[in-house]
């Protein structure tokens, strides 16, 4: 059994807000963000999420989450690419990423879920005839390269400018920090073949297995077997990971409902592309970190990024940030950056720790 070894922790939060008042929901998770800073996480990430109470616009998020953090790396994962378009999308990343001073970690996917609804909102003419896959995504990376349209002669006028034409502003590190999420093995393949980091979550394809981990470990070989040679790729790995150590009673059993709720999924293939779901590792600090230890994926990677329940609210994120934090992450041998570098495990507590309330939707 491998030890794991992470060197850069972070964590995916939904966004979530009530549907009468979105405006407290997304103020509290851009606390979360700043939490995880001061205690020392390396990156946070918001998810991508249409027709629902999460954020429409990861972009305009991380926009804000630049304003109120410093140091903490900012992703999104993932944007569906089919309601997309590659040029506009590619200059409103780029704007974060320069307003974050160089932090935004872009995720995309291929897709566009609700599209029976939303394709003809999106779209004028017939969206089924479009490439809503890994060409669309191609054309965004395309767009972040920054490119000089037209010939060499080629200049647009503004008031006070003459310049030559490219997306703007330019970001010319972000082409470094784009990711892909990818399931399948063909998915990981193309992924590698355009140079993107790689997230992997706790849903993949089960190609010849039943297994989670025998099927996420093969896309983490074939990834790093494919991508080109001299590329410092990373690979993110996502776990649904609930420590209860500092909640109550009341919250501790709430979290076991969660999960059992969910167990059922992980038992077998689901559905006609025999989509295979990991585990929801909730529990004491301990029983976790045994789970983690025999978790050969995790051994296989250095970058774990915590995925926080859709359902619960602030002062339970905090909570199991907190315990993550102090807890668990040490054990798997991370070390902490930024102010809380030094702090022992008392600090930064969670707002309402343990009482598992909150004021979030």
């Amino acid at each position: 059994m491998s030890i794991p070894t992470i060197t850069s922790l972070a964590f995916l939060t939904p966004g979530n807000f009530a549907d009468d008042d979105p405006y407290t929901g997304l103020e509290e998770t851009l606390q979360l963000f700043e939490y995880g800073e001061r205690t020392g996480f390396d990156g946070a990430w918001i998810r991508q999420r249409h027709l629902e109470h999460g954020v429409g616009s990861a972009a305009v998020f991380l926009a804000a989450a630049g304003q109120r953090t410093e140091r903490v790396e900012l992703g999104t994962a993932v944007i569906p690419i089919g309601y997309e378009s590659p040029f506009r999308l590619a200059e409103d990343l780029a704007l974060a990423d320069v307003m974050s001073r160089g932090r935004l970690q872009a995720g995309f996917s291929t897709g566009m879920p609700h599209a029976e609804l939303l394709g003809d909102l999106v779209y004028d003419g017939d969206w089924r005839d479009f490439d809503l896959s890994y060409g669309r995504i191609a054309r965004v990376i395309d767009n972040l390269r920054g490119d000089y349209l037209g010939g060499p002669d080629t200049v647009i006028r503004s008031p006070g400018n003459v310049q030559r034409p490219r997306l703007q502003p330019h970001a010319p590190g972000l082409l470094d920090r784009a990711w892909y999420g990818g399931g399948s093995l063909r998915s990981i393949r193309w992924a590698a073949g355009q140079g993107l980091n790689l997230l992997t979550g706790n849903i993949v394809t089960g190609e010849g297995t039943d297994d989670f981990s025998t099927a996420q470990l093969a896309l983490v070989s074939e990834y790093r077997r494919t991508v080109p040679a001299g590329r410092p790729a990373r690979i993110g790995l996502g776990r649904v990971i609930v420590p209860f150590d500092s909640a109550g009673a009341a919250t501790r059993a709430r979290y076991r409902e969660y999960a059992a709720a969910r167990h059922a999924r992980t038992l077998a293939p689901q559905g006609a592309g025999r989509t295979l779901f990991a585990p929801d590792l909730v529990g004491t600090a301990e029983q976790i970190l045994e789970q983690l230890a025999a978790d050969p994926v995790v051994a296989a990677v250095s970058e774990l990024r915590l995925e926080l329940p859709y359902e619960f609210h602030r002062a339970d994120y905090e909570q199991i940030l907190h315990d993550v934090r102090h807890l668990i992450a040490p054990e798997l041998g991370w070390r902490p950056t930024g102010a809380d570098a030094g702090a022992d495990a008392g600090a930064a507590r969670p707002v309402s720790a343990g009482a598992g309330g909150g004021t979030g939707p």
